[in-house]
């Protein structure tokens, strides 16, 4: 099912790692006929290496200012496009400013709860560098809860808020559709 645009609008998805920012972006790129762009994919391609490698190699600092640089660079584009952001990119330098000043752009906010994220990233941690070495549930929870609580200031900064739990990704890029 295609849709048709009125005008252009890019739609920008932030959220906790496991949000599904990713799959919604591409099945919302799918419903608009929009280019679809993961930032931390863009990244790797820019750099020649993983995410996990360019901290591990280069550090956290260089990682969030390369961040900041190639945010910049995919904002600046003319035409509008479907773009998934890191979970950390939101809460670094002016990045939200920089996200919710691009004209014509729809911020979008997936947001979910501790136990659903829990539940969602524990099976796939050992793939998440940030979390790897987390092999508690309870001892993830409160990690996840830690973090949400000091990026919630900068993910409610978003155009729109949507609640992701018990969703498919074709509902909830629906939902975002009907938004604009």
């Amino acid at each position: 099912m295609q849709l048709e645009n009125k005008k252009p609008v890019s739609y920008i998805l932030l959220g906790y790692m496991g949000s599904g920012k990713s799959t919604v972006g591409q099945v919302l790129a799918s419903l608009t006929s929009l280019p679809f762009i993961d930032l931390d994919d863009y990244i790797e391609a820019q750099e020649s290496m993983s995410i996990s490698q360019i901290i591990a190699q280069k550090g956290i600092i260089y990682f969030r200012k390369q961040e900041l640089l190639y945010l910049k660079s995919v904002l600046k584009r003319r035409e509008s496009i479907v773009l998934s952001l890191g979970g950390g990119t939101p809460c670094y330098y002016n990045n939200m400013e920089l996200i919710n000043e691009k004209p014509e752009s729809r911020s979008i906010y997936l947001r979910a709860n501790v136990p659903f994220l829990t539940q969602r990233l524990f099976e796939e941690r050992q793939t998440r560098p940030l979390i790897a070495g987390i092999d508690n549930r309870d001892e993830l929870a409160e990690f996840i809860g830690k973090h949400l609580l000091e990026r919630s200031a900068f993910y409610n900064q978003a155009h729109n808020v949507v609640e992701i739990e018990n969703k498919t990704p074709q509902a909830i890029a629906l939902e975002i559709l009907d938004l604009a």
